[in-house]
């Protein structure tokens, strides 16, 4: 009889030592990071720039933050340059 391993589980297991987390919240908080970062970036781009068009910036502050914002993506998208962007958003 063979027990399927979680893919994390040695991540699991640190966060269950080093939190008061138990083994089903810590697996749940690593599923929700790793949802987190496995946006596309497409998505990512959108869902950024309308937060930050609700905070009330506009598109020359937030194109620019959202370039930068991609670099540190877990999965490093490409270089887009602020027209890409654009046209990610509105076509």
């Amino acid at each position: 009889m063979s027990t399927a391993r979680h893919p994390f589980e040695d991540l699991i297991g640190h966060l269950t030592r080093t939190t008061p987390l138990g083994p089903g919240e810590a697996a749940r908080v690593v599923a929700d990071v790793l949802a987190y970062f496995g946006e596309p970036a497409e998505d990512f781009v959108r869902r950024r720039h309308g937060e930050l068009q609700a905070k009330g910036f506009t598109n020359d502050e937030i194109f620019p933050r959202i370039s930068v914002e991609l670099s540190g993506r877990r999965v490093a998208a490409p270089e887009l340059s602020l027209r890409q962007l654009r046209r990610i958003v509105y076509g």
